[in-house]
Formats: structure tokens, C-alpha cells, sequence
């Protein structure tokens, strides 16, 4: 799956699955943006990725923030010319409260983060790639965008919507040569479950999944590197889930 000389931007790239994906598509050529709030793992990430022999440049983005997605495409525009892919991984957990008594603010920071955050990132992804002849954008969503998850109200319909809005955006670009996809992590072992959860907890959670344990970052940058590659080239609004069989039961 050769993405050489291809430009890959990544949202939330400083750790978890950003930066898994970073590291893989650096293996495999891509010349790497990449974006996040936290810009001393950004930088870490992009050491690794210099250190692999590709090349990197980082930008701080605010995905709730839609000037700073304006900014991180111009970022890819400025440094290398063009914009081939898009991975929107960006997101946050919330609160755990039941919807009769979810903390507005806690709803307002988590649909501004999961949902705008995603269709910020495509609205200025869609008009580069445009300009570059065509593209691929994967939109990490969740396994909690096909099933509920109780006391979890606004990561779940955040994470339905962009499942729906990635659909919109496959059917709208599909004659023009961008591809737009979804993938749905189940529980992967991230700095968001680790400070979110005790290990107790997370044995917990990973029983709820057939395969028997929580899922590792790289298991899913495998799958969107397949869908960012040629190889996925007849793929386009497709929900993938990446969940040890969570979905089966």
C-alpha cells in the first residue's frame, strides 16, 4: 500500500490512534500534517516520523474551532503543495450522566469536539483535495456510532453523526475523485481510556468484547491505511468497525 509522496493530514495526532496512524503511514511513504492541541506529542510524533524517513511538519488545531481547521489544510497547502488524505481522529470522551441530567456544557464541548470537529476538517479537506485531483478521508467514529452506550448521550450521538455525515459527504464528492469513509474503534487502549478509567473498569469493558481484550492503536491504522490506500479504490461511505466482535452481540 504505497503512499509515497502522498500528503496524509491527522487530527488528534499527538497519541492513541493519531499518532498510530501517523507511524504507519510514514512507513509507507506519506509525508505527514500533523495536528492536535497537544503540541509537545505532536512534536514527539513528528521526531518519529522524521526518524522513519519521511517527512513531517505539525500545527495546532483546535478541531472545535473551525478557523484553526482552515489552518492546518493551509499548513498541508504551504508545506508541501497539495493534500491528498485526511484522517479526522480528533475527539474527546465527556461526561457520564444520564441524558435527563447531562451537563449542558458537557454536551455543547463534546458535539463541538466529535461532530463539528468533523465536518470543520472536511470543509476545508473537500476544497484541497479538489484542487489536488481527488483524495481519501477516513472519519474516526466509534462502535458508538451504530449501538448506545448508557450515561454517554453526547459521544454516542456525536459519533452516529458522523457516521451520517460521512454517508453525505461520500455521495456528494464520489464523481469527483474523493473517497469519504468511517471507521468504528470499539475500546482501544488510548491516554483517553487511561485517564478516564480505572484498570478494573477497563476489564470490564473489554469483556464486552468476544475477541477478550481491548484493541491496540496500530489494529486500527492498519484498517485506515488500507482505506487511504489505491487498494481501497471502489470504497467510499462505507462504515468499517474495528471492535473484537463488540457489534455481534
Amino acid at each position: 500500500m504505497d503512499l509515497k509522496n502522498k500528503v496524509v493530514l491527522v487530527t488528534g495526532a499527538g497519541s492513541g490512534i493519531g499518532e498510530a496512524v501517523a507511524l504507519l503511514f510514514a512507513k509507507h511513504g506519506a509525508r505527514l500534517v500533523l495536528a492536535d492541541v497537544d503540541m509537545a506529542g505532536c512534536e514527539r510524533v513528528a521526531g518519529a516520523v522524521k526518524a522513519a524517513g519521511s517527512e513531517a511538519v505539525t500545527v495546532r488545531n483546535d478541531v472545535s474551532v473551525a478557523a484553526e481547521c482552515e489552518a492546518a489544510v493551509a499548513a498541508a497547502m504551504k508545506a508541501f503543495g497539495r493534500l491528498d488524505v485526511a484522517v479526522n481522529n480528533a475527539g474527546i470522551g465527556g461526561p457520564a450522566a444520564p441524558t435527563g441530567e447531562y451537563p449542558l456544557d458537557g454536551w455543547e464541548k463534546v458535539i463541538a469536539v466529535n461532530l463539528n470537529g468533523v465536518f470543520y476538517g472536511m470543509r476545508y479537506q473537500i476544497p484541497a483535495m479538489l484542487k489536488s485531483g481527488g483524495g481519501s478521508i477516513m472519519n474516526i467514529a466509534s462502535i458508538l456510532g451504530q449501538v448506545g452506550f448508557a450515561y454517554s448521550s453526547a459521544y454516542v450521538a456525536a459519533k452516529h453523526g458522523v457516521v451520517g455525515l460521512t454517508k453525505n459527504a461520500a455521495m456528494e464528492y464520489a464523481t469527483q475523485g474523493i473517497r469519504v469513509n468511517s471507521v468504528g474503534p470499539g475500546f482501544i487502549r488510548t491516554p483517553l481510556l487511561d485517564k478516564n478509567l480505572s484498570e478494573e473498569q477497563m476489564a470490564g469493558i473489554a469483556a464486552l468484547h468476544p475477541i477478550g481484550r481491548l484493541g491496540r492503536p496500530e489494529e486500527v491504522a492498519e484498517l485506515v491505511l488500507w482505506l487511504a490506500s489505491d487498494k481501497a479504490s471502489f470504497v467510499t461511505g462505507a462504515y468499517y468497525a474495528v471492535d473484537g466482535g463488540y457489534l455481534t452481540r
